[in-house]
This record gives C-alpha cells, sequence and structure tokens, in this order.
C-alpha cells in the first residue's frame, strides 16, 4: 500500500454568540412546541386504535436467526475470523492517517450515498468513525447474507439490521457529525436550539413525520396543480378533469392519465415547468386526468371491483362522451397502472377491448412474485393485524403510508431530512414534490383488504382466471392491446427487474423502456431539465440483465421517446373542454384534490 503525506487539518471555527433576543424568542417558543408535543403525544399513547402492524413480528424473527446461528458455531467463527482482518486493515489506515499519510479507504460510501459527502469527513477522526461504521455495516449485511436460515426470516432480519444500522449512522448525531459541530459553534448553539424547536413542532403535529417542507409555499391552482382545465365528470370514486388544449391542432386519440389510489393526482402536475400533464397537452394530446376521492369511513366497502369499473372504466366511457372518439391511449402510473391492468383484461372479457388504442403502465407491477423488501410485510400476523387497523377504521391514513414508503428509503426519505431539520436547524425548503408527498390520501379498508390478500400474497392478477372484477374472471393473456411498459433503474417501489419480467403476461405486444433514477424522480423527469437519462432496447430476451446489457443509454427525459410510440394517429381541430356531451364543471385541480382529513 502506499501512503504519501497530507495535511487534512481544517480551521476551527470562531466560536459566536447568538443575540439574546433571538435566543429568548427561540427560548419561548422551545417551550410552546414542547408543550403541544406533550400534549400530542399523550393523545397518541392513550388511543385504543390497534396497530397496523405485528410489533412482535421482526422480535420473532431475530429469535429464530439467533437460534440458527447458535446451532452452527462455525459460521459465526468463520465471520469473526474474515471480520478481524477488515479491523485490522483499519486500524492500520487509521493510525497512518493520523500521521497525516494518504491510504485507500478500508469502506466507503455506497454510490449515491450523500451521508459523508461534507469536507468535514475527511479529517482523520471523523473519517476513522466513518470507516468503522461503514465497515460494521457491511459485516453485518455479509453475515446475514450467509447465515443458515430461512429465506424470510432472512429477510426479515436483514430488514430490521438495516433500519438500526442506518439510524445509528455518525452522520446523525451531532457530536458525531462534523457540519453539525461547526454550525453549532458557529451560531453559538442557535442551530441546535432550533432544530429541538422543528423536533417538537413535528411530533406535535402528530403524523409521524419529519418535516420536509415549509407548509405555505404552495397553493393549489395557483402553483402548483395549476394547468387550465375543468372537472367533466364526478361519481364518488372520482372526478375526470379535462385539461384545455394548448395547439390548434390535437392528435384525435384522446389520453386518459390513471394515477394510483395512494397519493393525489398532481405528483403529474407539480408547478409548470415540471407538470408531466401540462408536457403532454403541449404536445397536442387532448388529456384527461382522475382524481380519485380523498375516502372516508363511508367509502370503507369500496373495493378493487368497484375502483376497475366505477373508475377507469367510467372515466374511458367519460371521455368518449367529451370527446366523441371511440378509443384512446391509456397511460397509468404505479397501483394506477395495476388498475390500468385489471381494466384492460376485464375489457377484454367483455368484449370491449377496442376501447383502449394503447396502453401504458409506468412503474406498475401486474405480477408480485418478486415484491422485494415489501415482502417484510406480508406475514400472516402482520397481515391480521393490519386488518384489525382497517376493521376499527374503515380506511388507512395515507399518513401511514407514508411512514412505510419513508421507512423503506430511511437514508434518503427520513434520516437526510433529520440531518438538516433536527441537527443543523435548517428551515424546510420550498419543493413541490415534498409538498404533493406530504398532502397525502386515504384508502378504503376493503380495498386494501383485497389489495394484500389476491394481489400481493396470492399473485393472483398475474395467474389466468384466479381473480375476478365483478363477475369477469381476468385473463391478461387475453389483452391483445400494445402496452408499454416503463421501469425505472432506481425504483424502490416497482424494481425495474420484475417491471421487465411482466411482459409476458400481456398476449398482444409489448415494449419496455427504462429511465434512470427512482420511482417519483424517474417519472417527473421533463425534458427541458435534461436529467437521469434512458436505456432502449426493440429486442426482448428473457433475462432483464441480458437487455440492459444490449441496450442504447441515451441522455435527457424518456417522455419524448415514448411519445414519439403513440404517433400514427391524424390530428385534428383541438377540442376545448365541455364542447362534447359533457359540460365543463369546476376548474381544474377540481373539488376532491382538496379534501383533507
Amino acid at each position: 500500500m502506499t501512503a504519501t503525506v497530507a495535511d487534512t487539518r481544517r480551521e476551527p471555527p470562531i466560536p459566536t454568540l447568538p443575540d439574546p433576543e433571538v435566543a429568548a424568542e427561540a427560548l419561548t417558543r422551545l417551550a410552546e412546541v414542547a408543550t403541544a408535543a406533550a400534549r400530542t403525544a399523550a393523545l397518541k399513547a392513550t388511543s385504543p386504535e390497534p396497530l397496523p402492524y405485528d410489533p412482535t413480528t421482526l422480535a420473532r424473527a431475530v429469535v429464530e436467526f439467533n437460534t440458527a446461528v447458535m446451532m452452527n458455531p462455525a459460521a459465526l467463527v468463520e465471520a469473526q475470523a474474515k471480520n478481524l482482518g477488515d479491523w485490522t486493515a483499519l486500524w492500520r489506515t487509521t493510525a497512518l492517517r493520523a500521521w497525516g499519510m494518504e491510504t485507500e479507504d478500508v469502506a466507503a460510501p455506497a454510490r449515491g450515498d450523500r451521508r459523508f459527502s461534507a469536507a468535514g469527513w475527511s479529517e482523520p477522526a471523523y473519517d476513522a468513525l466513518k470507516q468503522a461504521y461503514l465497515l460494521a455495516g457491511r459485516q453485518i449485511q455479509d453475515f446475514i447474507a450467509a447465515a443458515p436460515v430461512g429465506e424470510d426470516v432472512r429477510r426479515q432480519v436483514d430488514f430490521l439490521a438495516r433500519q438500526l444500522t442506518y439510524a445509528l449512522s455518525p452522520s446523525n448525531f451531532a457530536h458525531t457529525n462534523p457540519e453539525v459541530a461547526r454550525r453549532a459553534v458557529e451560531t453559538g448553539g442557535m442551530s441546535l436550539i432550533t432544530g429541538l424547536i422543528h423536533l417538537l413542532e413535528d411530533v406535535a403535529r402528530g403524523d409521524g413525520l419529519v418535516g420536509r417542507r415549509a407548509p405555505n409555499d404552495f397553493e393549489l391552482g395557483v402553483n402548483i396543480a395549476a394547468t387550465p382545465g375543468a372537472v367533466v365528470f364526478q361519481n364518488r370514486l372520482m372526478e375526470v378533469i379535462q385539461y384545455a388544449p394548448a395547439t390548434d391542432k390535437v392528435h384525435r386519440r384522446p389520453l386518459l392519465f390513471v394515477p394510483p389510489l395512494v397519493n393525489k393526482f398532481y405528483l403529474f402536475d407539480l408547478t409548470p415547468k415540471a407538470s408531466y400533464l401540462k408536457w403532454l397537452v403541449d404536445q397536442g394530446h387532448t388529456v384527461f386526468v382522475v382524481s380519485w376521492v380523498n375516502p372516508d369511513a363511508s367509502h370503507a366497502d369500496v373495493g378493487l371491483d368497484d375502483y376497475v369499473i366505477e373508475g377507469v372504466v367510467a372515466a374511458m366511457d367519460a371521455v368518449e362522451q367529451a370527446t366523441g372518439e371511440p378509443d384512446l391511449d391509456l397511460v397509468a402510473y404505479c397501483l394506477g397502472g395495476t388498475l390500468a391492468a385489471m381494466a384492460l383484461a376485464w375489457l377484454a372479457g367483455t368484449g370491449r377491448a377496442e376501447r383502449v388504442a394503447s396502453a401504458t403502465l409506468i412503474a406498475s407491477l401486474v405480477d408480485f412474485s418478486d415484491i422485494g423488501e415489501w415482502a417484510v410485510f406480508t406475514g400472516e400476523s402482520d397481515v391480521k393485524a393490519f386488518h384489525r387497523h382497517l376493521d376499527h377504521r374503515g380506511y388507512i391514513e395515507g399518513q401511514a403510508l407514508a411512514q412505510l414508503f419513508s421507512t423503506v428509503r430511511a437514508n434518503d426519505l427520513i434520516w437526510s431530512s433529520v440531518v438538516q431539520h433536527y441537527l443543523m436547524g435548517d428551515e424546510a425548503r420550498a419543493s413541490d414534490l415534498l409538498w404533493w408527498f406530504d398532502d397525502a390520501a386515504r384508502m378504503p379498508a376493503r380495498t386494501l383488504k383485497e389489495y394484500s390478500d389476491q394481489i400481493l400474497r396470492r399473485n393472483a392478477l398475474s395467474q389466468p382466471g384466479a381473480m375476478s372484477i365483478g363477475d369477469v374472471a381476468l385473463d391478461l393473456k387475453a389483452v391483445k392491446t400494445p402496452v408499454t411498459i416503463i421501469g425505472f433503474h432506481d425504483d424502490h417501489v416497482s424494481a425495474w427487474r420484475a417491471t421487465y419480467a411482466q411482459r409476458r403476461h400481456f398476449g398482444g405486444p409489448v415494449r419496455f423502456l427504462l429511465g434512470g433514477s427512482g420511482h417519483n424522480a424517474g417519472m417527473i423527469n421533463p425534458p427541458a431539465a435534461n436529467k437521469h437519462g434512458y436505456w432502449t432496447n426493440d429486442a426482448m430476451p428473457e433475462s432483464a440483465d441480458d437487455w440492459l446489457a444490449a441496450a442504447e443509454k441515451k441522455p435527457g427525459s424518456w417522455w419524448p421517446e415514448w411519445q414519439a410510440g403513440l404517433a400514427g394517429d391524424k390530428m385534428i381541430k383541438a377540442r376545448k373542454v365541455g364542447s362534447g356531451k359533457l359540460k365543463a364543471g369546476d376548474p381544474a385541480p377540481g373539488a376532491y384534490v382538496r379534501v383533507k382529513h
């Protein structure tokens, strides 16, 4: 190993005393939010509501894991021997760096891990702490991966271990994060007081989420969800919004977009420069979008069949009435794509398949045989606990679903915000995406029960005739409609290899596109931003990795590449909203999206 002398020392910050008036105001605010937080915590502690999960599931998995390891001590001894060599190497490099020498890292952050990107982490003491943490985490993951246990137990213990490892990162503590320490000295401790106020404000809010956005930066219909249009149809489950044309000529076929149930539709209509729906309008499409109702207890008995027939199919019928066109392009995202696939199979089973000229399923699954980390939450005891929670309320709160999604990506969606918001004392930034994320929507009890039992656990949608909508047995192989499947390379919700694999379930031509980035950022990728890139490959080999190996990587957004695949339809005079059989009602974004509980 080559070592060279390096000087990584930085000048310490000059301590600053806070302004007495500012400090007094902060301490007064601290007392106020502490009282509110205590009140909220007391109310939650006395709530009789059953938990939506079984808190003993992971504990039982740990006991089973430890028992298996103790019965096979050879694996433990082998791991300890390897680990000793790693720690010896770390001690050696730490000593060399303490003497000002440059050496290779024993443990380095993974690609995309931004926790240790600040310059302070290169200082010898912090660098040693960082590498020790990363090395310990790697060793834990390696040991779990090789342990002599069943895959269900391994998956559960691995999930728990990663959550604990993420939580114990030295970046998450004031005294072990160099940038937090520097900020505290520079502000005379006010950054920590401000951060504590932020923490108590979030506790007082009671939704279990880290406050990551400023509360009043956006207003629906003004600077977010502001694409011009109007509601042209409404029933108990949805509003259908038609957007005003932005071009003199439009494609003959209208386009209907189906969002997921778990979030409000305006993820796809954020600020105008990021709006997917506005971009579609600008490309000459007559665009309709479904805006789902934000359900309450009165919707407890609404099920998947209702969302398919009274939702997706009814929206198609509304589009036909509004435009007079017999067919349309159907585009859907995430769980909206699952519903759209069910609707396609239902239409095929009822002889109405010609209603859809093309279908695009974005970050959506129809085959749930491999759901990755989500399998941790589908055990028998957790499902029973979830059902008890749903029966008690009649729905699941949007915040509970947001907590679940945040846990799966804890470093990005929880701990990075903890550092910035609580330890650094930074104010929440203006972000249209985070503003939308915090505006959560509910889901009805029956829908979630059917989704978890039939689709997640039984994987019935992927099996011909295994599930029905109304009295129609669903068979995706009967779907001859051309389908485009779009996955995202870093998607933690709908893994791209799983989205690619489900091409074989459809009976017609299938095209696959792979976008860069993750579940939400990959979707909201306007061409003007020129970000992320995407991959194309007309061949469809069996292996997803083989597809990617032969694919062409292209820069920028996948939106234009996908949209070009819809071409071939003639252009007609632009349609005004309300010019057909359905008249314009409330202006976009409508009333349902504004409902909060």
